[in-house]
């Protein structure tokens, strides 16, 4: 199993690139960044930053979206960096969540979202692809130039559209129960499109908190250190609450339930510890949903979530201890990997 690590890019962008090389240094594999061009800068400018300072490390936002940028920067953006350090990006791609909400308009559609998917991984793999009518392709694009894109879902649509056309597929939360529940759709979805299931990488994201043992109140700290978290995931259950209904079978109500006493949500705490929006999440929300504990505890999870069908799992470190979760990841978590 893959580790990756996701930051947002908050200033100074150098600290950022400290800490992805150190994730390197640890064994991790990838290193990710939030996408929202109002909260946080702009992440392909320090994509190549880490991209010259590392060896390894394939880079990319968890996740964009199609309409911060045209498809053809998008795609032009991504096939620079590839044609600078080698074929090292991954697109991690959603509808848009804060990235269109703090600007004041609604997230894309579905169908925008797959167009989207085959546009900009066509013409920055150096292929032409039809934009809005007119047929473009990349002349400076190398042959051998690869682009996997990632497709973040949650809803029966949206998890189907990723096994028919992503490289891979981002959940982002750790609960088994719905992990399972998830990868079993993405899969169906692959192999009624005539793709091989397994080709489709799946990615799970939450945050990890690694505490020195298992006493209340190191478990406690770790909890309200990852609250955000659910709130995060709560605004696009409540989407699909208000588009499926909480009880209409095709969302599990083990996702759907603890919405229930959510009150509106203020993105200028977005991703925060602290996030005063997120009260209303439960501990055992977050003990499903994130890796909190022990080394020992990450490692179990981790083996459980591996035997479900994920090929990664990228550690949302947003708390009071990025460093100290790198370094307890590179000593006691994934070079001890079952």
């Amino acid at each position: 199993m893959d580790i990756g690590l996701v930051l947002q890019t908050d200033p100074p962008a150098e600290l950022l690139v400290e800490r992805m090389i150190r994730a390197e240094r640890a064994g991790f594999t990838h290193g990710w960044t939030f996408d929202s061009a109002v909260l946080w800068q702009e992440p392909f400018v320090i994509y190549s930053q880490i991209l010259a300072r590392t060896e390894r490390l394939r880079v990319g936002p968890m996740v964009t979206n199609p309409a911060t940028r045209t498809w053809e920067v998008t795609a032009s953006l991504f096939a620079t960096l590839n044609d600078m350090f080698g074929n090292r990006t991954v697109c991690g791609i959603g509808r848009g969540d804060s990235a269109m909400r703090v600007a004041g308009r609604p997230p894309a559609t579905l169908a925008r979202l797959g167009e989207a998917i085959h546009v900009v991984k066509e013409l920055a793999e150096g292929r032409e692809a039809e934009l809005d009518g007119t047929a473009l392709q990349i002349p400076w694009v190398r042959p051998g130039a690869e682009l996997p894109i990632w497709m973040a879902a949650y809803g029966p649509k949206a998890l189907a559209m990723a096994g028919r056309q992503a490289d891979g597929f981002i959940l982002q939360l750790a609960d088994p129960y719905l992990t399972e529940w998830m990868v079993k759709a993405v899969r169906k979805a692959a192999a009624e499109a005539g793709r091989e299931p397994d080709a489709v990488t799946v990615c799970v994201a939450a945050p990890a908190y690694v505490t020195a043992d298992d006493s209340p109140q190191a478990l406690a700290h770790a909890r309200e250190q990852c609250r955000w978290f659910g709130g995060m995931v709560g605004n696009h259950v409540a989407d699909l609450v208000s588009r499926y209904g909480e009880h209409s079978g095709l969302v599990p109500e083990a996702l759907t339930a603890y919405i229930k006493d959510r009150h509106g949500y203020d993105y200028s705490h977005h991703g925060r510890a602290g996030n005063p929006d997120t009260a209303f999440v439960p501990d055992e929300i977050i003990d499903r949903f994130c890796l909190i504990g022990p080394p020992a505890a990450h490692r179990a999870k981790l083996a459980q979530l591996r035997d479900l069908g994920v090929d990664q799992f990228a550690v949302y470190a947003m708390h009071d201890a990025v460093e100290p979760t790198i370094d307890a990841y590179g000593k006691d978590v994934i070079p001890r990997l079952p």
